[in-house]
């Protein structure tokens, strides 16, 4: 099992995470992942990183695909893929309704259609083999009625294979990513629970290319090293409030939606509940200890190199480790020998 690491998004200074990306470097990681949310820009996070390192894997996790069109999420690996030497592994996923129609004016609607139709506009442009077209219905190239052209990238790839990975949750998201991907993001992934998702990678399994090596499998995993177990999950309840609790509305959350499928549903909707009335301590104690201690790394080192086992024999072949700090990066990296 490789081991990556993810260092979120940037919000301000001092969070470095090219600094961050070259210590994960040092300490022989596989790759270093970043995201964006409605804030910082992840392909501009990417290009820093780019030429602050020189071996490591880089990939946004993820990319939202209702910030750009097909055609500029191209031209962007395009650009990391030659700016870093052909380290790119492209991660995108749908957001939710929240952010593509909140933030970014774009109807949240037909994810299955408008990802597949992306990720194929994406792979034409890459292969650079003709001129771009596509039928649509959501990404119609040229478009239907204007003066525009096919057109094929001024700029060579370097690859025209850059992996892509989808971020996924849902069941037919989840077929999907395993039908057309390279590579799955998970959250909130539960090795205790993989069966969970074993039907929808068997059914997109199923349809999946044979020119497509096999999917890796590649969770974005909450860490906190240290002595202390306790307060090793104290640091992380908070943010798994955040994401059962409020990241979506009361009627869709993804992470909700998982969580229940787990068997933990009233705790879910306890936390959800306190949440959204505006009691976020209250949210971040409902979080059960054996919740954190399924779906995230916590505790002494020799406790996190049990779990790596764990993950590893549930069929993860590349564990994305989120982490903020350079002391983290170095006790993983001795959790992981």
């Amino acid at each position: 099992m490789r081991i990556g690491i993810h260092l979120g998004h940037w919000e301000r200074r001092p969070h470095d995470v090219a600094g961050l990306a070259a210590e994960a470097e040092r300490a022989g990681f596989d790759s270093v992942w970043v995201s964006e949310t409605w804030g910082s820009d992840a392909t501009v996070l990417l290009a820093t990183i780019a030429v602050r390192t020189e071996r490591i894997g880089i990939g946004p996790g993820i990319l939202q695909l209702p910030a750009r069109t097909p055609a500029a999420t191209a031209m962007a690996a395009i650009t990391l893929d030659h700016l870093s030497g052909g380290r790119l592994r492209l991660g995108l996923g749908v957001s939710g309704p929240q952010v593509a129609e909140g933030w970014h004016g774009v109807p949240f609607d037909h994810p299955i259609g408008r990802t597949r139709e992306y990720v194929e506009i994406v792979r034409r442009v890459l292969r650079r083999d003709e001129p771009v077209t596509s039928d649509g219905p959501n990404y119609p190239l040229p478009l239907h009625g204007g003066s525009g052209k096919p057109l094929k990238a001024n700029v060579r790839p370097l690859r025209a294979d850059v992996p892509i990975f989808l971020a996924a949750m849902g069941p037919r998201n989840v077929a999907l990513a395993a039908e057309i991907a390279d590579g799955w993001i998970p959250f909130l992934y539960s090795p205790e629970r993989a069966e969970v998702f074993a039907p929808s990678l068997a059914e997109g399994s199923g349809r999946r290319d044979p020119s497509l090596a096999s999917l890796d499998v590649a969770p974005m995993v909450l860490l906190a090293i240290g002595p202390d177990p306790t307060e090793c999950r104290d640091r992380l309840r908070p943010l798994l409030a955040f994401y059962v609790g409020a990241m979506g509305s009361r009627e869709a959350n993804f992470y909700k939606d998982l969580v229940t499928a787990y068997g933990l549903g009233d705790v879910a909707a306890a936390i959800q509940e306190a949440f959204l009335d505006g009691r976020r301590a209250e949210a971040a104690g409902l979080v059960t200890d054996e919740m954190i201690d399924e779906l995230c790394l916590v505790g002494p080192a020799e406790r996190v190199r049990d779990r790596l086992d764990a993950w590893e024999s549930a069929g993860v072949t590349t564990l994305l480790a989120r982490v903020e700090d350079p002391a983290t990066i170095h006790s993983l990296a001795d959790a992981a020998t």
